[in-house]
């Protein structure tokens, strides 16, 4: 199913493109029946040998089948994240394509920072971080570019424009994993 994932995301980014994609998609929902399941799926975009993010968009929340999910978070990385300029023809080939299929996100109930620093996994759990109004999230695989708890939740703070250290205010935290596929284009 790996490869039918990535193919379809990219497929979806080829055609807002308007190139033309060999992608199946009525064979692929033929062949593989759980794409038409309900999941909330991060579609990341990575662009050179240092693999630099070229976009990242997704669902928390599972509300529509994966393959509509996977189309629209596709698109939306290539051509939305607020981040960046939109993807362009001539970036095609160079772009890495990941889809990652997420869990639904469970709350920590935790007492304080120690006790959530025990429930935590780096490098397994995506984390989800909630405050006053203000969310954000970040997926397993950031924990390679911020491995120490306190930096990855001071980035997840700043990310949900919040001060450093907004895990003393006791934010809601949920968690989450994912299986991911990646294959370069």
């Amino acid at each position: 199913m790996g490869e039918v994932v990535v193919e379809l995301a990219k497929a979806a980014i080829v055609v807002a493109l308007d190139m033309e994609s060999s992608f199946d998609l009525e064979e692929a929902l033929r062949n593989h029946p759980q794409l038409q399941e309900n999941s909330a799926t991060f579609v990341t975009l990575t662009k050179g040998e240092d693999d630099r993010l070229r976009g990242c968009i997704g669902s928390l929340e599972a509300y529509r089948p994966l393959y509509k999910d996977i189309i629209a978070n596709a698109k939306s990385a290539a051509f939305s994240d607020p981040r960046f300029e939109p993807l362009s023809v001539d970036e095609l080939e160079e772009i890495d394509i990941e889809v990652s299929i997420l869990t639904k996100p469970q709350e920590i109930r935790y007492v304080d920072i120690s006790d959530l620093k025990k429930q935590i996994r780096a490098g397994i759990d995506g984390v989800v971080l909630e405050y006053n109004g203000h969310r954000a999230t970040y997926l397993p695989q950031v924990w390679e570019q911020l491995p120490q708890f306190e930096i990855f939740f001071n980035s997840l703070c700043q990310k949900a424009n919040l001060p450093n250290g907004c895990l003393e205010k006791h934010p809601t935290i949920k968690s989450y994993q994912v299986v991911k596929y990646k294959k370069g284009s």
